[in-house]
């Protein structure tokens, strides 16, 4: 096995992130574990603060010992340190605040006009981890206080409203108060170490580049399964639904990373322009297409890893006869010249059978076989990029199977696995992103454009929906959606790519 490098991560200026909705399931099983485990990787200045924000009436002592339950519950055993936990809660300071009202901000404005020693060079920082509707609120009270700076930047959560007229509202309220530049846009997704490496695999080997178009790639497949339900979370996604939680963001920004062109260099916004050319080019799904090349599913009572669940009708904060989907899939297609005819099949859902993210590149078969027919069945090439769990890209090719007798092909594949190839634990998500934000590093984030593009494409999926007043069709838990979903790749001779359920699924 290849040892990691040793180098530790370059220190980074001091700031201070303000995390609005401090107190929230975000704040507290993503974000503060995050921000402690790049303390304690070294990436944290002296003089550095995180402050949470929210309306709840908590002392700053009372918030530590959130943040300190939060980070035993969600970091693993092995990186919890006594002493650099504490280290890390002596940064912890907290504000109630009501964004809604003055109440609070001028507390805020005194705590952030204060800052300790030694921070030569701070970074002002707002996360806004709150629903979307107060991202303009929240910016307005930030303007009208004096908090909002020239160097000051404010990280929007997904989702960027619910459709592209709230989406443009939202950009509009936040670039009235912030430019462009200082705005940061998240998706966590981005943020993967093998999502990142899909620009090294496709841009760094001479290999896999020529071949990434029509000529040689018969289709794509795209899934985010999940096997949880919907939690805490009941009132929320049934305004939502999961094309809107899922597809128009996590999955068309994957389909970006696929698709796009070489950009000119990695410089944040020639990323960005690559992205946004797909996101242009995606064929629209109109009216008369969305019965062939869309399904809705909504799960029912079932099992997942051996547990009996309930159905979506019967989760906390449902409505009875609700029609919110929990599961869909699509076919679309990239009108351009590297990927006419080229059908990308995308899926995501709850209550599924394993927890995985995956990129499925199929190539086309060979043209001729010299092989006889007792030799066996000749299986085309395909690439595998999981991103979670067990990263890893795989390369399935055909092979020899040893020994005499004559020639006995089979199906092989090199597997590219990160954790024993590179060895230790990575960054996640969330780790890589908050600290971009700190560098002033952009390629990660969407940018308003990407934004509107990407609702521009998925808001006549959700009208087609709503004309035809049908109900999601319905699937049993635990199981890979509804039957229709499966009929929508079969029906052009392919098929979903199930063979390889990761075992740390269940």
């Amino acid at each position: 096995m290849q040892p990691r490098s040793t180098v530790a991560a370059p220190a980074l200026p001091p700031f201070d992130y303000t995390v609005f909705g401090g107190t929230g399931d975000l704040a507290l099983r993503k974000l503060l574990p995050a921000l402690y485990l790049r303390d304690k990787a070294g990436q944290v200045a002296d003089g550095s603060r995180i402050i949470g924000v929210s309306r709840s009436p908590l002392s700053p002592s009372d918030y530590r010992a959130k943040a300190e339950q939060a980070i035993l519950q969600h970091v693993h055993a092995d990186e919890r340190d006594i002493a650099l936990i504490a280290r890390f809660l002596e940064r912890l300071d907290y504000v109630p605040v009501d964004a809604t009202s003055d109440d609070g901000w001028r507390d805020l404005a005194e705590r952030l006009e204060n800052p300790p020693a030694q921070r030569a060079g701070a970074v002002r920082i707002f996360y806004l981890a709150t629903s979307p509707g107060l991202f303009g609120p929240i910016c307005d009270q930030l303007r009208a206080f004096g908090l909002a700076t020239a160097d000051s930047r404010v990280v929007l959560e997904k989702p960027i409203g619910r459709d592209l007229a709230s989406a443009q509202e939202i950009n509009d309220q936040v670039g009235a108060v912030f430019s462009e530049q200082q705005i940061y846009r998240i998706d966590h997704y981005l943020g993967k170490e093998t999502v990142q490496n899909l620009l090294a695999l496709r841009f760094g080997n001479s290999l896999f580049e020529p071949l990434w178009n029509a000529n040689h790639i018969d289709h794509v497949q795209i899934t985010v399964a999940e096997t949880v339900g919907v939690e805490e979370r009941g009132g929320y996604y049934d305004q939502s639904g999961a094309l809107r939680d899922m597809v128009q963001n996590h999955l068309l920004q994957l389909v970006c990373l696929v698709g796009m062109e070489c950009p000119i260099s990695l410089a944040q916004e020639s990323v960005r322009d690559e992205k946004l050319k797909v996101l242009r080019s995606l064929k629209p799904i109109g009216a008369d297409e969305i019965g062939g090349c869309t399904v809705r599913g909504q799960y029912r009572a079932g099992a997942v890893a051996g547990g009996a669940v309930p159905g979506y009708l019967d989760e906390p904060g449902i409505p009875a006869g609700s029609g919110t989907e929990t599961f869909v899939a699509l076919k679309l297609e990239i009108d351009n010249w590297r990927w006419a005819g080229v059908p990308f099949y995308l899926r995501s859902g709850k209550r599924l059978p394993a927890k995985m993210s995956e990129i499925v590149i199929q190539f086309r078969p060979i043209r001729h076989s010299i092989f006889p027919q007792a030799a066996g069945e000749l299986q085309a090439n395909r690439l595998i990029v999981r991103l979670q769990p067990d990263e890893s890209i795989r390369l399935h090719l055909m092979t020899k199977e040893p020994g005499p007798g004559g020639m006995r092909l089979r199906p092989a594949a090199l597997n590219l696995s990160f954790a024993q190839t590179f060895g230790g634990r990575f960054p996640d998500a969330y780790e890589r992103l908050l600290m971009d934000v700190v560098r002033g590093n952009s390629t990660l984030f969407m940018r308003r454009d990407e934004v509107e593009a990407a609702w521009q494409w998925a808001e006549p999926i959700i009208d087609g929906w709503a004309a035809r007043h049908e109900m999601p069709k319905p699937y049993i838990a635990g199981t890979w959606g509804p039957s229709q979903s499966i009929a929508l790749i079969e029906r052009d001779g392919r098929t979903w790519h199930d063979d390889e359920i990761p075992s740390a699924a269940f």
